[in-house]
């Protein structure tokens, strides 16, 4: 995109800002009148639950599916800037994106994307709606961002923990998550807050503010609303251990990898202070004669200290005795050159939303509305600093060499040698910068009419919505020129780069052997201004009808039926930069001029090589859904039958059926109540795994399997700097999911009012899941012997070319994943003292997480209790409030249980020296495998002064516990933020105000 073209992006954003927020001032002159007035005759309107789990829209309906709710009540307790926040502590959201996760990441485009995740299946697999509705994706992915809903006219959120696709259509399979919002609000409300963690960081601002009249004898309805959200985010520590603000917490624990499989010793050991041996903080002679001179900040010689009294064997391929040749780790050591803990530990956000609804009654039970929704959220972070580079060759004759450095090569008769660096010399680190506009408008109608002597209801709608993602990466390497900048010579007495085609084409000479500053000419070579960019565009078009009525009634009571269809349709494309790309004929090319150095099929930068690449598809489905009841006396109860189908067409993979079944028995126990259902469920490939171009990932000290008899042409073991392309595949098929929920309801009996509590056993199966092999699966299976993966990767290229792993995506993997979900609450009140007491609890259960990966040698992995993931055994929220007339107290607690290390592939097996089996890549043994659990405590407080306005408090994780480690095999952050809390201590603050 042009900067024109940008800048006219902001002003139209802008635009629709302030004329949203226009139209709320002249709406709060008017509230105080408005909230004066009689509201409207609603006797005429039948009594009615509107169940998310279900289409069915009948008196007294329950739907047999769990459904957890969050009110504005609870909401406002939490007390958070982004009510995502909120809602992912209910236990059943096991794998949310948002703020403080995929910060690591360059060219992954979701920093600062919030997403929500049921049971640890991905957000690809969970269903977010508003208002019943779908949103456009905010990703190629096909996630929305929460970022971008309006929040403060939200009146609840509804969390669906079962399979729904029968009634909602592809997604459900984890379940729903339905942002329902108050259609009706009549008055002015406001809300200001600010916060900051207890190391005087990640200072947040909000600010909302809500105004609704009605007009025309209130038969128009007019509502807006807007916000402002700054999260200053939480900014990366700096090379070593050194962890932002004063938190002390991050010892990079690492998995040492000894390489030895079978001498009955664990190949794993859990150690922390690991040091990356192939580089370090201003560089390093990582192999050969000289390996182990490392160079200060001045660029002088020293000898480097290894950990664990690590010794260079000066051998060609750089190990070092008494360290870890797999890996290429030392334990302690000096540890100034390791890069994991230069991560943002939380992206910085910068939210602006608004959002407008228009009703108009037609008459007292139809109504026509129109919705506009505008939002921006703008995020940058830090992925780590320097730029870590190993394997470079670096020539002896190079003129910034220490003389002693240049008399040790002669006196050793080398010519070159490799080194190894983490670039601290630059003096910026990169910064990623996504930028996501959103705009969503709705038009629709819904009510009641008399047709064959019985009352329906409807609604239907049609949606257009666009979100515009806008990513900038800056201060980076681009790395053809970095290499051609690092080989210097002297030529009449002047150091220039040695490559005489890069020197013609602008080519400024760096010293990489010390910290010395590079020129800003030689920055501006080898970190251009016009870095990484990326511009992708997501459209949506939905059309949607539903009816609903009671068509005839049976000996138990009315039937009830719902019966609908929806057309929709999902296209993107996108723009890569040239020099990421590969497009030489890019318009843009006046900011990325053609280089020869540079290679021309793309992938020049050190990461975030973004690719173009477009394409759509659209789907037409019809569903119907019944409520038969079976049972209505006093004698045996209420029971009644629930079913759904839904037909569906893919323009990309043809038809597919979903269907539910499901019962709910009201027994004639006081309170008690039975319920369950089955359903088949699909979530069908989305845009980037459709059709995604090709997305490029740096992976520095890729590990390389150490072998006797490594494949043709690739070396053993090691660790080099590779590239992992991913790539979209147009065949696949969508997922097929059974789910499977049982369970029991224990509900206000009359021997304890005020109390209720419910248990539901749940499995869930899905087949064909779509995934793609990792990087190092791919390598390690076809070291393995699995010949058909040694044709995606060359880990030895000639001609200068990277070392590449390509990845792509099938239908392979299964999912089997079983669990329970408890909730509780008691409600009651104690004599002589004022106000209502709630205690309430909330508890997932992850039985069993078996992924199994479908592939030839492969073997299915039960990730449940892997803290080191996003399903711990047990997740609990608990909840106690005292809520008087003007204050308000509560305490919550949030624990998970203690659990172990391990992924999707990979469980470990902890044993002793002695006593262990042969480890395998899907079995790798290991010393330590324990990680313990977390309890949060919260504590929030408000006063209401009876004016309207209102000031409440909050601290979140108030006993400040620190994240427990969660090794990496690289010398990454040693942290789960999928379940840990990284920032520490926050506190929070603000005043609401309504009327």
């Amino acid at each position: 995109m042009s900067a024109v073209g940008s800048t006219r992006g902001v002003a139209s954003f802008s635009s629709a800002l302030l004329a949203s927020s226009a139209v709320a001032m002249i709406l709060a002159a008017g509230a105080a009148q408005a909230q004066t007035q009689t509201p409207p005759d609603n006797t005429s309107v039948v009594t009615e639950i509107v169940v998310t789990g279900s289409r069915i829209r009948s008196e007294g309906f329950t739907a047999p599916t769990p459904t957890q709710m969050l009110g504005q009540a609870d909401l406002e307790r939490a007390a958070q800037p982004n009510i995502f926040t909120a809602i992912t502590q209910l236990p059943s959201l096991q794998g949310s994106s948002g703020a403080t996760t995929g910060t690591f990441s360059t060219s992954s485009g979701q920093q600062g994307l919030s997403s929500f995740s049921l049971r640890g299946l991905g957000t690809i697999r969970t269903l977010t709606l508003l208002d019943g509705q779908r949103v456009v994706p905010a990703n190629v992915t096909g996630v929305p961002d929460i970022s971008l809903f309006p929040q403060l006219l939200v009146e609840r959120v509804d969390v669906v923990t079962g399979g729904a696709s029968a009634s909602y259509g592809s997604d459900a399979v984890g379940g729903v998550v339905n942002f329902i919002t108050n259609k009706k609000f009549v008055g002015f409300k406001a809300n200001v807050q600010t916060g900051v963690t207890t190391y005087g960081d990640n200072h947040q601002w909000l600010a909302q503010v809500a105004a609704g009249k009605n007009f025309m004898d209130d038969r128009l309805h007019v509502q807006v609303s807007g916000e402002y959200d700054w999260e200053e985010g939480v900014p990366a520590g700096g090379f070593g251990e050194d962890a932002p603000g004063s938190r002390d917490w991050y010892t990079t624990a690492t998995l040492v990898n000894r390489g030895i499989t079978n001498d009955g010793s664990p190949q794993y050991l859990y150690r922390e202070h690991a040091q990356a041996y192939q580089y370090t903080k201003y560089g390093l002679i990582s192999s050969g004669p000289l390996q182990g001179t490392a160079f200060d900040i001045s660029g002088n010689p020293f000898q480097f200290q290894y950990g664990g009294g690590g010794v260079p064997s000066k051998a060609a391929n750089g190990a070092v005795s008494g360290c870890y040749t797999n890996g290429g780790f030392c334990v302690g050591g000096d540890l100034s050159g390791n890069v994991g803990v230069g991560t943002s530990l939380q992206s910085r956000i910068k939210r602006m939303n608004t959002y407008t609804r228009v009703g108009f009654d037609l008459d007292a039970n139809n109504e026509i509305y129109a919705t506009f929704n505008a939002a921006r959220v703008e995020s940058s972070n830090q992925p780590n600093p320097g730029a870590a580079t190993t394997g470079l060759t670096m020539s002896c004759s190079n003129p910034y060499l220490p003389a002693s450095i240049v008399a040790a090569c002669a006196a050793n008769g080398i010519t070159q040698f490799n080194f190894g660096t983490s670039n601290a010399l630059l003096p910026r680190n990169i910064t990623v910068h996504p930028t996501r506009t959103q705009y969503r408008g709705v038009i629709g109608a819904d009510g009641k009419f008399n047709a064959l002597g019985k009352e329906w209801r409807y609604d239907a709608y049609y949606e257009h919505g666009e979100n515009t993602t806008n990513i900038h990466v800056r201060d980076i390497l681009l790395m053809p020129r970095y290499r051609a900048a690092i080989q210097a010579t002297t030529v009449n007495g002047q150091i220039v780069c040695a490559d005489p085609v890069a020197r013609a084409n602008g080519c400024v000479p760096i010293n990489i052997f010390g910290g010395q500053r590079p020129s800003d000419a030689a920055l501006a070579y080898i970190t251009p201004k016009n870095g990484p960019y990326q511009h992708s565009v997501q459209k949506q078009d939905v059309a949607s009808i539903n009816f609903s009525g009671e068509p005839f009634s049976l000996w138990a009571g009315p039937v009830s039926l719902a019966f609908g269809g929806e057309w929709r349709k999902e296209q993107y494309h996108v723009q890569g930069d040239p020099y990421g790309d590969g497009n030489t004929d890019s318009p843009n090319t006046t900011d990325y001029p053609a280089d020869p150095v540079l290679n021309a099929a793309g992938s020049n930068w050190f990461a975030g090589n973004y690719h173009s690449g477009a394409g759509k598809y659209s789907v037409k489905e019809a569903y119907a859904e019944v409520n038969i009841p079976l049972v209505n006396s006093d004698a045996a109860g209420r029971a009644n039958l629930n079913m759904a189908g839904r037909w569906t067409d893919y323009s990309t993979s043809g038809t597919v059926y979903t269907w539910k079944v499901g019962a709910t028995w009201d027994t004639p126990i006081d309170g008690v109540r039975l319920r369950a259902v089955t359903s088949r469920d699909v979530r069908a490939p989305n845009l980037s795994e459709l059709f995604a171009a090709p997305v490029t990932t740096t992976l520095p000290n890729f590990t390389i399997p150490t072998t006797t008899n490594p494949p043709p042409g690739q070396p053993s073991g090691g660790a080099v700097t590779a590239l992992q392309n991913v790539v979209g595949n147009p065949d696949l098929k969508p997922e097929i999911a059974k789910n499977v929920t049982i369970g029991a309801v224990l509900s206000n009996p009359q021997w304890l009012p005020g109390f209720s509590i419910s248990v539901d056993w749940y499995n869930i199966v899905l087949n064909g899941g779509i995934s793609s092999l990792g990087a190092q699966q791919i390598v390690n299976f076809c070291y393995q012997g699995l010949t058909q993966f040694c044709g995606a990767f060359n880990l030895a290229p000639s001609g200068g070319v990277t070392p590449f792993i390509n990845s792509q995506t099938f239908n392979l993997a299964s999912i089997k994943t079983s669990g329970f979900d408890i909730e509780s609450s008691y409600r009651f009140e104690l004599p002589s003292v004022p106000g209502r007491f709630t205690i309430r609890g909330l508890a997932t259960n992850t039985h069993k997480f078996v992924t199994n990966p479908g592939i030839p040698g492969a073997v299915a992995i039960d990730s449940a209790g892997q803290n080191s993931g996003a399903t711990p055994d047990w997740k609990v929220l608990a909840i106690q409030s005292w809520d008087t007339d003007r204050f308000a107290f509560s305490v919550q607690e949030r624990w998970f249980s203690d659990g172990r290390f391990g992924g999707t592939t990979t469980e470990y097996v902890e044993c002793k020296p002695g006593s262990c089996p042969v480890s395998t890549s899907s079995r790798p043994t290991i010393d330590y495998n324990h990680m313990s659990g977390a309890t949060y405590v919260d504590i929030s407080a408000s006063y209401k002064f009876g004016n309207g306005l209102q000031l409440y408090g909050k601290v979140d994780n108030l006993l400040n516990r620190d994240p427990t480690p969660s090794p990496q095999t690289n010398t990454g952050l040693d942290a789960n933020p999928a379940l840990y809390d990284l920032l520490g201590r926050f506190y929070h603050v603000g005043l609401r105000y309504s009327f």
